[in-house]
């Protein structure tokens, strides 16, 4: 019962949360350098690490299914597999997974460390909200970045897929391609982008409320970017599921 309890209480703080953030939306001042300075440092930040991995879950998709495939026949549908798996599923998951071991922590960290050194509650004292100030325009650089991570890291991981299949397995680049064509709907690319947005709004909500409810010093920082991490990556594979089944609702059976 206690942790039912404290499951709402904490929900419906997340909730109030992301109303104050969405409130600060249409006062004045807007913060945009911070905005910009958050952008950068997310999605500029993270791009290195966002291409590997897709490179390499390419690689390593083509390199497990290109022998299934072959042995019944269908090994030009290669790149098909790789591609709907990537935009499908793995992308946007894999993504949202890394962002959040990254800038997830390092939300949480930074707010819990001013917390900590009290400059939220001087920012209160001079008359700025804590949340306008750092929460918005950390939100913002999430669902702004996150989608556009997602793009690159389905591009590149098509690209290891096909360099995977061409240099191991002897598989026609033009042939590799034209799977990828036919096998890719508007439907995936649409929903290879909504679901980063609800996976941005996640990371972001859950890395900045730990991260303001930060207590216990320095120790409490770690506790703090510990749960944010943890608690995120849960709830982007069970937000995974429901987002995905919605769009299974919304477009059909043809998508994920």
């Amino acid at each position: 019962m206690n942790l039912l309890k404290k499951f709402i209480l904490e929900l419906q703080e997340i909730s109030f949360l992301v109303w104050r953030a969405l409130i600060g939306l249409r006062k004045k001042p807007r913060y945009l350098p911070e905005i910009i300075r958050q952008m950068d440092l997310i999605g500029v930040g993270s791009l290195a690490i966002i291409i590997l991995t897709g490179f390499f879950t390419g690689g390593v998709l083509i390199l497990q299914t290109y022998p299934t495939l072959a042995y019944y026949g269908g090994q030009s549908e290669a790149g098909r597999a790789v591609a709907t798996s990537l935009i499908r599923e793995l992308g946007p998951v894999l993504t949202a997974l890394m962002v959040a071991g990254r800038v997830g922590s390092a939300i949480s960290a930074e707010l819990g460390s001013m917390v900590v050194s009290q400059q939220i509650d001087a920012m209160r004292a001079l008359g700025t909200s804590p949340t306008r100030k750092l929460v918005t325009p950390r939100i913002i650089a999430l669902i702004t970045m996150l989608p556009l991570l997602t793009v690159a890291a389905d591009v590149f991981g098509i690209i290891g897929g096909g360099i995977v299949a061409k240099q191991i397995f002897g598989l026609d680049n033009s042939l590799y391609l034209t799977s990828v064509r036919n096998g890719v709907t508007i439907q995936d690319l649409i929903g290879g982008v909504i679901k980063p947005i609800f996976f941005a709004l996640i990371i972001g909500v859950i890395a900045c409320h730990k991260g303001l409810k930060t207590e216990g010093g320095t120790v409490g920082v770690g506790k703090s970017t510990t749960s944010a991490v943890v608690l995120a990556s849960i709830y982007v594979i069970i937000a995974d599921f429901f987002v995905s089944k919605l769009l299974t609702v919304i477009f059909g059976t043809s998508t994920l």
